[in-house]
């Protein structure tokens, strides 16, 4: 088994790297992925870059030259839900663009034209297990199951927040997770996302954001690590 891991930022993924046996770096659309040995398994750990085309361009080359068996997204977003806070964990059950808008021609919001589904689902066995693992190595903090939200927008602004609320639900908002999953799905590579929550989405998001991201990261990093060891017998991709 070889797993993906995909994070936007050096930030999000340099500590990962730092605990890899590395046995090399293939460099693909100015992109350097790291391939070796983590946590016992077999990994290859990547930064996409934000925002959802290099994130969707990042998963296509782990599919094609890597040819990963799943994909873990590991990244901090914005929270949508009243009840999740700074600190605390998503886990996806599926994602969907926020800013796909093909109205004019019938579809919801979020619909790509032409495509069977609105929104893309996360494995259901590796979702479940990500949030089971989390609340073991997490204890001091809160982890949901849920839709993850994802556009080419940072969202600090309570109106354009609401907005997504309503049409979409979903429990957190941010800039590649929905890209990756599409792409995982159109690839039938089970996928599972992980976001810790670094601000509210809101007009308090600029000053939030720095404040908690290297806490919300530290966690990320503690849920990967140990979900790695624990993939084998948990492994079931449905899109397959």
């Amino acid at each position: 088994m070889k797993i993906g891991i995909i994070g936007a930022m050096e930030e999000e993924v340099e500590q990962l790297k730092g605990n890899m046996a590395v046995a090399s770096v293939v460099r693909k659309a100015s992109m350097a992925f790291f391939e070796g040995a983590l946590c016992g398994r077999e990994a290859v750990v990547v930064k996409s870059g934000i925002g959802k085309v290099n994130a969707a361009v990042c998963t296509q080359i782990l599919a094609d030259v890597f040819r990963v068996d799943c994909i873990i997204n590991t990244g901090i977003a914005g929270a949508l839900g009243a009840e999740i806070r700074i600190g605390d964990i998503v886990v996806s059950t599926d994602a969907v663009q926020h800013d796909m808008d093909a109205r004019a021609f019938g579809y919801p919001p979020g619909q790509i034209p032409r495509m069977d589904t609105l929104a893309f689902p996360a494995d259901h066995a590796l979702s479940a297990l990500t949030a089971a693992v989390c609340r073991k190595v997490n204890p001091e903090i809160r982890v949901f199951q849920g839709r993850i939200v994802s556009g080419d927008r940072f969202i600090a602004d309570q109106a354009v927040k609401r907005k997504i609320i309503d049409t979409f639900g979903g429990l957190c908002v941010e800039m590649e997770g929905a890209a990756i999953a599409q792409t995982a799905y159109l690839n039938r590579i089970p996928y599972v996302i992980i976001r810790a929550i670094s601000d509210q989405a809101d007009a308090s998001a600029a000053a939030d954001y720095p404040a908690f991201e290297k806490e919300a990261i530290k966690h990320c990093v503690n849920l990967t690590s140990a979900l790695l060891a624990r993939l084998d017998p948990f492994i079931i991709s449905e899109n397959a």
